[in-house]
């Protein structure tokens, strides 16, 4: 059921401040996100835009309605990484990119994101991306000069409004491409020749390929109009790309606006560092998976506010499984009912994830104590916005790290049993002694009192 009366916040990065978000059209809130170029496995830092903005859109669909919301994300499937790639392996470009695009879904998929409503290829939107070319240089945008072409940012007043930096500023900090062609240093690339082997296509200024940010002007235009609701993406894509994003779109239609609303997630660390493959810590979504379930990753990025930097570790992730033992133990059997308006408040307030999980603890206290209607929300509220408690509950407590070493879960049981037990009998000394042997096995027990009977149960997990 759609909350029309809810009132959602959005830090906009365009205006550096935070506003009433007030949709376009409210039949159509159109969101568009910078997806993946599919050259290798994804990161974790990739998937935090994936997991942020698949929060978003649960909740847009929450207050304007399922069939209300439009959501964008591409994929770029023709880019230089890809060529190296596709070179290095010996293997047709589109064989390259059909594969990792496949792991890219499959990877997301296990994170609980929801695919989006429309998602473009930017091999299969070159016409358009032609068209809005030629549108540029008829205006006085963009120019041809020896296969290339260029847009002309001296010709763009304000550019540079996103990311607050002045043009001066922008080519003494930039590491900019000096090429003979160029009028000005921080003109950038919409067309460009191909080299041998590499994907290309006609057009009036020779044979080529398309620059890279040109491609998602042509794609948001195609399936969300010339502007829209809400452009997102990592807080690493402000400048240049959707700096130039921003110059191509306004220019190409005349317009003030791209997106009236910007929004950037911070950068990810691994264990307080930058991530590198120097260091030894580059994280892949794909290894990642195999070593942890997909909903406690998800929760995990969840735990901080999308627009501060996030620092992955092993023992935040530990503990969002943890939440997620608890979750499924009280929820397992109970029908869902509406969402939160708590949490639905937190989420509304810019995304505060870390105030919505605190909602989310209140609950669950509530649930514990017996309350039948909180157990009810809580599901509803984690299934619905959050992603997560999406598998059967016996699946989640049986789920084990790929390559882990068999368990004895039998031996397990019975001491579990054991327990059990002596805690009902009320001898809490053999009950503590086996909690303390459990422990140490790394089994996780998580305690719920019967409502009907007063006599507690059991279950169990391992922690990895």
């Amino acid at each position: 059921m759609a909350k029309h009366d809810v009132q959602l916040t959005l830090h906009n990065s365009l205006t550096k401040k935070k506003e009433v978000f007030t949709p376009i059209d409210v039949d159509n809130v159109r969101m568009y996100v910078c997806g993946p170029t599919v050259y290798d496995t994804a990161h974790i830092g990739n998937a935090r835009p994936v997991v942020v903005f698949d929060m978003l859109f649960r909740l847009l669909r929450h207050v304007y309605g399922e069939e209300h919301v439009t959501y964008v994300r591409n994929i770029t499937d023709v880019d230089d990484k890809i060529n190296a790639r596709a070179a290095e392996r010996g293997i047709s470009i589109r064989t390259l990119t059909d594969e990792t695009t496949a792991i890219y879904h499959a990877d997301m998929d296990a994170l609980g994101a929801m695919r989006p409503s429309v998602e473009p290829r930017a091999t299969e939107h070159i016409d358009e991306m032609l068209r809005m070319i030629g549108t540029l240089i008829e205006k006085g945008h963009a120019y041809a000069a020896e296969g290339h072409v260029l847009f002309a940012v001296d010709s763009m007043k304000d550019y540079g409004a996103l990311s607050g930096r002045s043009v001066d500023d922008m080519i003494a900090g930039a590491r900019v491409e000096v090429a003979p062609y160029k009028r000005n240093p921080m003109d950038f690339v919409l067309w460009k020749p191909s080299k041998e082997g590499e994907p290309s296509w006609p057009s009036p200024w020779g044979a080529g390929r398309p620059g890279w940010h040109i491609e998602c002007s042509a794609m948001s235009e195609k399936h969300l109009g010339a502007t829209f609701d809400i452009h997102g993406g990592g807080v690493d894509l402000s400048f240049p790309h959707h700096e130039n994003e921003i110059a191509q779109s306004c220019c190409a239609h005349g317009n003030k606006r791209m997106a009236n609303v910007w929004m950037h997630n911070g950068f990810v660390q691994v264990e307080g560092e930058k991530m590198s493959k120097s260091l030894g810590n580059f994280t892949t979504v794909h290894d990642l998976i195999d070593q942890w379930p997909g909903e406690a990753i998800r929760l995990a990025l969840l735990t901080t506010h999308y627009a501060k930097p996030f620092n992955w570790t092993a023992e935040g992730v530990k503990d969002a499984k943890r939440m997620l033992d608890q979750w499924y133990v009280l929820t397992a059997g109970v029908e869902p009912s509406e969402p939160s308006d708590a949490v639905v408040a937190a989420l509304a307030d810019d995304l505060n994830t870390p105030k919505a999980i605190a909602e989310l603890h209140a609950l669950r206290a509530k649930a514990q104590g017996g309350d039948d209607e909180a157990a009810a929300t809580l599901k509803a509220t984690l299934q619905q916005l959050f992603g997560v408690l999406a598998q059967d509950p016996a699946d989640w407590a049986n789920w084990r790290p790929k390559g882990s070493a068999d368990v004895d879960e039998a031996a397990i049981q019975a001491l579990v049993d054991e327990r059990l037990d002596a805690r009902n009998s009320k001898d809490f000394a053999k009950s503590d002694a086996l909690r303390d042997t459990l422990v140490a096995m790394g089994v996780v027990l998580m305690d719920s009192k019967n409502k009907e009977t007063g006599v507690f149960e059991t279950s169990w997990t391992l922690e990895r």
